[in-house]
């Protein structure tokens, strides 16, 4: 029985389960990390593609019947889990390329996504379902960026898939759902050490995301308003712009200027 404590809502639409595995671009040297394998309806074609999976289930017993189910596969590592908590590194190590495919429980999503991008080890690419709101979000483009837009592109790039109906699932959820990819930076685009100063500009600037980026990051970041739009203009920011209309180039030369004039006058 689906736990809705659990948010566990089961694909059972091959033709989205398709586009899945299409989009993850799967090879059989690949080392796959599936968070909700639920009944195993994705991990099964998974393990005849792929060198490993590892599956994150929280469910006990979904997690102590997904091996029966399938037939004991030798290439299926089954985990007990809170993906929100556990220490990758130890499961994976951490030079090890992996990639990762997951329906995600709306509850977890946000937490679940932060620490795959945040956290070593990071994966090569993420592919996910999430709800359709979520997914719209975080492949947004400026003019209609957010606080996630800009957290999960900072670390990757990202497009959507698909849309995919509620009646894909069993049980029915009340909303949409849409897969999406992100391909992670080769080389990311926060040295060590910025992440911190990074965000607390971001969240700075989406403090009162209707207003213009000037008044928004005065209140976000307690600034003076003509401090805040001297620091815009540095950039070459127009001070009056909405905070969603910035690139993330843009949020990343603002945030340097920002930690730069801090330590300054510091």
């Amino acid at each position: 029985m689906p736990r809705a404590a659990l948010g566990q809502h089961f694909l059972i639409n091959r033709r989205i389960l398709s586009k899945i595995l299409t989009a993850a671009d799967l090879s059989e040297s690949d080392i796959v990390l599936e968070i909700g394998p639920g009944k195993g309806f994705l991990t099964k074609p998974l393990l005849t593609r792929v060198k490993k999976v590892v599956a994150i289930e929280i469910d006990e017993a979904l997690a102590g019947s997904l091996d029966h189910r399938l037939d004991y596969p030798r290439n299926l590592t089954i985990l007990n889990e809170d993906a929100r908590h556990i220490d990758l590194g130890a499961i994976l190590g951490m030079d090890l390329p992996y990639k990762v495919v997951a329906n995600l429980p709306y509850y977890a999503a946000n937490p679940i996504m932060r620490r795959l991008l945040e956290t070593p080890p990071k994966p090569d690419s993420i592919i996910i379902m999430v709800q359709q709101e979520v997914a719209d979000s975080i492949t947004a483009q400026p003019n209609d960026m957010s606080l996630l837009s800009v957290a999960t592109q900072v670390y990757g790039s990202a497009r959507k898939i698909c849309t995919v109906p509620a009646k894909a699932f069993r049980p029915i959820p009340k909303v949409r759902s849409a897969v999406v990819r992100i391909d992670l930076h080769a080389e990311s685009l926060l040295k060590d050490g910025e992440a911190p100063h990074f965000f607390k500009v971001v969240k700075g600037g989406f403090f009162a995301p209707r207003k213009q980026i000037r008044n928004s990051l005065s209140l976000g970041l307690r600034l003076n308003p003509i401090l805040s739009g001297k620091l815009l203009n540095k950039v070459d920011i127009d001070p009056s712009r909405r905070p969603s209309t910035l690139n993330i180039n843009e949020w990343l030369n603002l945030s340097k200027e920002y930690t730069d004039t801090s330590n300054v006058e510091g």
